[in-house]
C-alpha cells in the first residue's frame, strides 16, 4: 500500500473541538495514514536492529474531556506496550510533524539509562547532527537544537527527577512539501531513526 503524505487538513483535525469529534477526525484522517507508515518503518527497524519491533498507534483512550493536542504512532521492542520502553514516535502537532527516539518518565530505568547517557556525552554529540532537536517533555511542543542545550544538565534532571523525560529527534513544518510526500517523508524518517539507532543501542549498555 502505498505511503501518503499529511496535509494540512490533517494538522487542523487538532483545531477540532470536542474530544469524540477530534477524536473521530484523528481515527478517519490520520490512524490509516499511520499504519501504512508505520508498518514500513517497523519493518525497516526490526531489519537494522535484528529485533523484532512492534507498531502502536496511540488510542488515547484515557481522556474523557480534554481533545488530544497531538497524536502518534510508536515503535518498540515490546509488543504490549512501548511507554515502559526506549521507542521511535512520528506524530503530528498542530503546527509541526515530529519525530522521535523517546525515552519519557514511564520507564522503570531511566535512572541507568541516563547514566549511560551522561558516561557518553561526546559521543552522543558527535553522533547526533546539531540540526536535530531535543524535548524535555513529550506532551509539550518546547524543543531546541541539541547545539542550544545545555545537554549535560538536560540528562542529569531526566536522571533525577521522576518526571523528567529524555526526546532526539527533528521537526517538520506542515508547509514542507516532504511532509506532504509520502515517498519522501518515510525516507527522511528512516533516515532520522538510522542516526538515532547508535543512541538507542547505547540506552541499553
Amino acid at each position: 500500500m502505498k505511503c501518503e503524505g499529511f496535509t494540512r487538513r490533517d494538522f487542523n483535525t487538532f483545531t477540532i473541538d470536542g474530544l469524540e469529534e477530534r477524536m473521530e477526525a484523528i481515527r478517519m484522517r490520520i490512524q490509516p495514514k499511520f499504519k501504512v507508515i508505520g508498518e514500513v518503518l517497523t519493518a525497516d527497524l526490526s531489519s537494522s536492529l535484528q529485533n523484532e519491533m512492534y507498531l502502536h498507534i496511540a488510542k488515547h483512550l484515557r481522556r474523557t474531556i480534554n481533545p488530544p493536542k497531538d497524536t502518534w504512532l510508536a515503535i518498540a521492542a515490546n509488543k504490549r506496550g512501548y511507554k515502559q520502553h526506549p521507542h521511535f514516535q512520528v506524530g503530528l502537532f498542530d503546527d509541526h510533524l515530529f519525530i522521535w527516539l523517546a525515552f519519557i518518565y514511564e520507564l522503570p530505568n531511566k535512572e541507568n539509562m541516563a547514566k549511560n547517557f551522561l558516561n557518553n556525552l561526546d559521543y552522543i554529540t558527535e553522533t547526533v547532527p546539531d540540526h536535530f532537536y531535543v524535548s524535555l517533555d513529550h506532551t509539550k511542543k518546547d524543543a531546541k537544537p541539541i547545539n542550544e542545550i545545555d545537554l549535560k544538565s538536560s540528562l542529569e534532571r531526566f536522571r533525577d527527577v521522576k518526571k523528567a523525560e529524555f526526546l532526539i529527534g527533528r521537526h517538520l513544518s506542515p508547509d514542507d512539501p516532504m511532509v506532504q510526500d509520502g515517498d519522501k517523508l518515510v525516507q527522511f524518517i528512516r533516515e532520522t531513526f538510522e542516526t538515532l539507532i547508535p543512541i538507542y543501542k547505547l540506552s541499553f549498555e
